[in-house]
């Protein structure tokens, strides 16, 4: 059994049906976005920066959304039961994370946290095809990917370690340490918030070099676009060279059996 499996975030496999397979690559990024959502909430609710009415309305939509994805995919797949077993996570989300329990759970503040695994859990499901895109060395797409790890990161630090201040400190901290370049004005200095900036720097070191070799397809681009301009005219120039030497034969061999 796969990790994807254990941790409930298999979606659906590969070998299902084509409509399903279709229909979760549709679903991939409004779901990204809905990650995207819950950390942006949280943060707002966090800094009491958002009305609870509004915040209860945006806690009902998440959780439609995930209602949403599991039904839908759960009746487009052919082997249900796998489905539902590989992504068991998504049923105990929207069982556990019912909204309308959340105003009388003891433990709201904890369910509220819990939210943020699902954002882990969303991403890493999301892996495969992030690496895809990336891997296209599309130098606008990576920078966006940078700037949302960027402010999401910033936001989160901002909150787990008391030291870091405002989310803007936070995101100038996630800017200095994903470029590796630590100035050392802002640091973490709670356990949580090391771990977590070991983390960032990881991704940090991956997105640099994504960033350095889009970097270098951007420059050189034009340079490779010009050779291969000059590579199609030579080839069409060697064809009508060709196709004129043939002519010439056959007119050849014409005179010659006249004569």
């Amino acid at each position: 059994m796969k990790v994807v499996h254990l941790l409930g975030i298999a979606g659906v496999a590969d070998h299902e049906l084509p409509e399903a397979k279709k229909w979760a690559r549709r679903l991939e990024w409004p779901m990204v976005g809905v990650a995207l959502w819950i950390v942006v909430q949280w943060y707002l609710e966090e800094t009491r920066a958002i009305p609870h009415e509004l915040a209860r309305i945006a806690d009902w939509l998440v959780w439609l959304a995930f209602l949403l994805e599991t039904t839908l995919l759960s009746s487009k797949v052919e082997n249900k039961r796998a489905y539902l077993l590989g992504n068991w996570l998504n049923l105990i989300i929207i069982i556990g994370g019912f909204p309308w329990f959340w105003e009388f759970a003891p433990l709201l503040g904890l369910l509220r946290s819990f939210r943020l695994v699902l954002v882990i859990a969303l991403l890493v499901r999301m892996s495969r095809s992030a690496r895809k895109l990336l891997a296209q060395h599309k130098l606008g797409t990576t920078l966006l990917v940078a700037l949302v790890t960027m402010v999401l990161s910033g936001i989160i630090m901002s909150r787990i370690d008391p030291s870091i201040g405002t989310a803007w400190d936070g995101m100038w901290w996630a800017w200095v340490t994903m470029a590796t370049v630590g100035y050392g004005d802002v640091v973490p200095h709670t356990g949580t918030g090391r771990l977590f900036a070991a983390l960032v720097i990881l991704f940090g070191v991956v997105l640099l070099s994504l960033l350095t070799a889009n970097f270098a397809a951007f420059f050189i681009g034009g340079d490779v676009e010009k050779i291969e301009h000059e590579e199609r005219e030579t080839d069409r120039l060697l064809k009508d060279v060709s196709a004129r030497l043939d002519r010439i034969e056959r007119l050849l061999e014409q005179q010659n059996r006249r004569n």
